[in-house]
C-alpha cells in the first residue's frame, strides 16, 4: 500500500494574494463553486487538470530560512528566459541567477520569500 499527494501546501501571511500570484504564474485557477477572497485563511488553485492542488495557508510566523523543498518550472510555452521576464512582472524576485551559456536556472522569491527555480524550456535543451 502507498500514500498519493493530496495537495502541496505553503505557510503564508496573506493566502488570498499569494494564491493569485502562484495561479498567474502556473495558469491555475479556483474552485468556480467554492472561490476564494480577500481575508479566507485558507486557499486552494487548481491545475488545468484539477490536479496537483496548492494550498495557501495563513500562519502567524514569518519565512525565516531557506526553504528544504522548492518547486522546479520548466516553461510550456516560452523559453526560461522569456518565462523570467514574464514572473518578474508577476511580482517574483531574482534570488540568484544560475544561467549559463549551456543551461542553468534561475533562483526566484515568490512575494513572500518561497524558493522556487525557473528551468529551461523542454525545446532549449539540446
Amino acid at each position: 500500500m502507498t500514500s498519493r499527494i493530496s495537495h502541496t501546501s505553503f505557510d503564508c501571511s496573506n493566502a488570498y494574494q499569494l494564491s493569485l500570484f502562484w495561479a498567474a504564474v502556473l495558469g491555475y485557477a479556483q474552485d468556480p463553486e467554492n472561490p476564494d477572497e480577500p481575508g479566507d485563511e485558507e486557499c486552494m488553485i487548481f491545475g488545468p487538470d484539477g490536479a496537483t492542488p496548492l494550498l495557501f495557508i495563513e500562519v502567524p510566523e514569518r519565512k525565516q530560512i531557506k526553504n528544504r523543498l522548492h518547486l522546479d518550472l520548466r516553461p510550456t510555452d516560452r523559453t526560461r528566459d522569456e518565462e523570467v521576464e514574464r514572473i518578474l512582472d508577476l511580482g517574483g524576485t531574482v534570488v540568484e541567477d544560475l544561467r549559463t551559456a549551456d543551461g542553468g536556472w534561475v533562483v526566484f522569491a515568490d512575494p513572500e520569500g518561497n524558493e522556487f527555480c525557473v528551468l529551461r524550456a523542454d525545446p532549449e535543451i539540446g
